[in-house]
């Protein structure tokens, strides 16, 4: 299926340029990879999906995914003073791929075609409140992410619709235990705010689908093609270490097509999900989230 969606991708060539725009929403500052090519690539993608009938969000999903298909890896591309929304599409790693994925999903149901219209709706998905106000404004945790995605009414977690589901519980510390990896939490602003955070997410209980439930016929059929997975991770401190999007084969069988840091690209996973998953034991089943509609 997603050779299919492939064959009527237009890919444009981007280069990794810094530069920095004002966008007319609201004069809110945006760091694009290069400008130019950026805001062309994106127009380009929204009006070829405008000609397309997807039968529903998810489908734009993974229209968009397979169009990053091959695009670098690039890690911490959103790790730059001062913090500001950020849009690369030279290079993305695993959570930006599917925001951005998302974000242009989200502009195309809105029957819009305009990187102007994109750019508002990453903003939204990817901060508190839709808002850009620093560093901790950011939705850095996919427990956070989904949280306030959902209560926004953006996101659906559409994990508890599958035919087997249970529930983790988990103490989320992850980014304060490690602040030596986070240079803006030397701020001690920033780190009092992460604390805070941190605390509304003590014992925070979430569902998921365990990798073994993933070989089942019940549990492959239930996945749309264009679905968001998130992997949930063996860390006791942490939920989610990956990201990335299904897409289903001509048989129906899932597949997982994410910002690989090991192959240093969007791929789509050699192995099917279920196969995927068994085989990289850090990971202990998925989370699934859909496009509100």
């Amino acid at each position: 299926m997603y050779d299919e969606i492939r064959k009527y991708v237009r890919l444009a060539a981007v280069a990794a340029v810094a530069a920095v725009s004002l966008t007319a929403q609201g004069q809110t500052a945006v760091r694009f990879g290069d400008e130019k090519s950026d805001t062309a690539r994106i127009d380009a993608l929204l009006t070829e999906a405008a000609s397309r009938n997807f039968s529903n969000a998810e489908g734009a999903v993974a229209f968009f995914a397979i169009s990053f298909e091959g695009t670098p890896y690039g890690a911490h591309t959103l790790e730059r003073e001062p913090e500001m929304l950020t849009v690369r599409l030279d290079s993305v790693d695993c959570t930006t791929f599917v925001e951005t994925a998302l974000a242009l999903a989200y502009t195309n149901r809105e029957r819009r075609s305009s990187w102007r219209d994109f750019v508002y709706n990453l903003r939204r998905l990817r901060y508190r409140n839709g808002e850009v106000d620093g560093y901790m404004s950011r939705l850095h945790y996919i427990c956070d992410w989904a949280v306030d995605n959902a209560h926004r009414g953006n996101l659906k977690d559409a994990t508890v619709l599958f035919p087997a589901y249970t529930y983790m519980m988990r103490s989320i510390d992850f980014m304060s235990a490690n602040r030596d990896r986070y240079p803006a939490l030397a701020d001690s602003a920033n780190y009092a705010r992460l604390r805070m955070l941190e605390n509304g997410y003590r014992r925070h209980r979430f569902p998921y689908i365990k990798t073994n439930d993933l070989r089942n016929k019940t549990t492959k059929a239930a996945f749309h093609n264009g679905d968001v997975v998130a992997l949930v991770s063996n860390l006791n401190n942490l939920d989610v270490t990956h990201m990335g999007v299904v897409v289903k084969d001509e048989t129906g069988e899932p597949y997982l097509l994410h910002a690989s840091s090991s192959d240093k690209k969007v791929e789509v996973s050699k192995q099917p999900l279920a196969d995927f998953m068994r085989r990289n034991r850090q990971w202990l089943g998925v989370r699934v989230f859909r496009i509100s509609e």
